[in-house]
């Protein structure tokens, strides 16, 4: 994905002139091998093109971590390509929540930390996250504004409480690969449970996303990239 085909993704998304734009992660590629490398800083300036009166957020995916091992041996942030981000001035959430205003109406838009940063155990691909979301959540400090959940990999839905109204997740690509329903491949410890679209368990609500790149090889297959575009009221 070159800087030409980000920036008519931005382009497309302008001209949808959403309130607020949720940016779910992994900005860094995630296939292999790596063609043509984008600069991160210019890769940043064009996701700054992106426009909404209520502001534009993002958290870190995979493999956003994958791609700085520095910040993999601390343990913690800053990711590269996160703090450039933040530096053309999108509002990365990590495990973090803040409260914003439509029409004199309160909400909040919290972010996790991905649940698959780090895996520096031996090499035995024992992965672990640096999400914390009791500790996002416990930064909402009014009972009764709706919280919008961004989490990169949707796995962390089971935990998420009934305070939240809505969670949205990528990581999945949708399966990438979708055969008439079935999808061979999901990145996920719950398999397709969590794979594509609106799902709804408990009264709680979980969108997630089929992306816009794609994992390990260049193939989608009736799942194609998207701009999703929510409606909530």
């Amino acid at each position: 994905m070159g800087l030409g085909r980000i920036g008519r993704i931005v382009e497309e998304t302008n001209a949808l002139a959403p309130d607020l734009v949720l940016l779910l992660g992994d900005y860094e590629p995630a296939a292999f091998p790596i063609l043509s490398k984008v600069d991160r800083r210019e890769l940043a300036g064009r996701i700054a093109g992106l426009t909404a009166p209520l502001g534009v957020f993002g958290v870190l995916g995979n493999h956003d971590w994958e791609h700085d091992p520095a910040a993999r041996r601390r343990g913690s942030g800053p990711v590269a390509v996160g703090a450039a981000l933040a530096e053309a001035g999108i509002g990365m959430l990590e495990n973090q929540a803040v409260r914003l205003e439509k029409n004199g109406r309160g909400f909040w838009v919290a972010g996790l930390g991905s649940q698959l940063a780090l895996s520096l155990k031996g090499g035995k691909r024992d992965w672990r996250g640096v999400d914390d979301l009791p500790a996002t959540l416990a930064q909402i400090d009014d009972d009764d504004a709706p919280v919008l959940l961004m989490a990169h990999e949707p796995d962390i839905f089971p935990q998420v409480t009934q305070r939240v109204a809505l969670t949205v997740s990528g990581h999945t690509h949708g399966g990438q690969v979708n055969l008439f329903g079935w999808t061979p491949v999901v990145p996920s410890r719950f398999g397709a449970r969590y794979a594509y679209g609106h799902v709804v368990e408990e009264g709680r609500h979980l969108i997630v996303s089929g992306g816009l790149g794609y994992s390990l090889l260049p193939v989608r297959f009736m799942r194609p990239p998207e701009i999703v575009l929510l409606e909530l009221g």
